[in-house]
């Protein structure tokens, strides 16, 4: 493989004020994709005509409208959105595909390094770098992620690696799922902390820190995670604003969908893969936490 091709796929609603750091760092870099898709998905401000200048200027953007949107919610709506950019393709040649939201800014070289790493390792499915948000005093502080995350609000795949987990799910939770998926047939997924971005906009502001919390509660059990790494997740979400109620907003998503028997997102040998997965987080967290109780 020479210089690897990329392509990116961003859905996009209602971004003015953050859409410009978006294209700014895109058109900046080193290595540009071979294709830029933009799908805006019913906007009602001005963000079709920040795109539309930036597409003017730069052949390899392409902004198109999707026909089907309406209400914007986490996770399944945005995927749909992802999901008509991505039939539009077309016979277009790529190697790697790049889920992007337009509310991010990164440094011109990210996308060169961060896909040096993939032709480093031919066994890297998923990746991306971390992101920071800023606290309420203006200072940017660093997302903390599992180490087997990639941040779905810039995830890059190998293509191979998409085409055999079959795309992503249409569900909240896509960016887990295509981890677990991804990792149960052999794949690494991962961040890499020296590849960094800045998030514009606080995750969860679209709809709340309590919904936000439900929806996670819930991703969690359709993901297969069971009830002993759950505990650990309820007393660290104890530590979230708004205190306790995020906590409970978490258990009640979880317990909503336990109850309902709601069908699971993925299979149950890729289940198995996840839950193995939690229990060495879970052993690793017990260790350090005896490890720091020593000293």
């Amino acid at each position: 493989m020479g210089i690897p091709r990329y392509i990116i796929i961003s859905p996009v609603k209602d971004e003015e004020r953050y859409v410009d750091f978006t294209l700014r760092s895109v058109t900046e870099q080193t290595l540009k994709p071979v294709l830029w898709i933009v799908v805006d998905d019913g906007s009602t401000d001005s963000t079709q005509q920040i795109v539309n200048l930036y597409a003017n200027t730069y052949p390899f953007i392409r902004i198109i409208y999707n026909p089907n949107s309406g209400h914007r919610q986490p996770g399944s709506a945005v995927m749909r959105a992802f999901k008509y950019g991505y039939e539009s393709l077309g016979i277009q040649e790529y190697d790697f595909i790049v889920k992007l939201d337009c509310d991010l800014s990164f440094e011109s070289d990210y996308f060169e390094n961060l896909l040096g790493r993939f032709m480093d390792d031919y066994r890297l499915g998923i990746a991306s770098g971390v992101y920071f948000e800023r606290d309420k005093v203006g200072i940017w502080k660093e997302i903390i992620m599992p180490s087997y995350h990639a941040a779905g609000a810039c995830k890059v795949l190998r293509r191979q690696c998409f085409e055999e987990i079959e795309g992503f799910v249409v569900a909240p939770g896509w960016d887990t799922i295509d981890e677990i998926k991804a990792m149960t047939r052999g794949w690494k997924t991962c961040h890499f902390k020296d590849l960094q971005m800045k998030h514009h906009k606080l995750e969860g502001s679209g709809i709340g820190k309590i919904r936000t919390s439900m929806m996670h509660g819930e991703i969690y059990c359709l993901t297969g995670g069971d009830g002993l790494f759950f505990i650990f997740k309820f007393i660290d979400r104890l530590r979230t604003k708004p205190y306790v109620f995020s906590a409970l907003a978490l258990m009640f998503g979880y317990l909503k969908a336990l109850i309902k028997n709601r069908t699971s997102l993925v299979s149950k040998t890729e289940a198995r893969c996840y839950k193995t997965l939690l229990h060495k987080r879970l052993r690793s967290k017990i260790k350090t936490f005896f490890m720091w109780g020593a000293t």
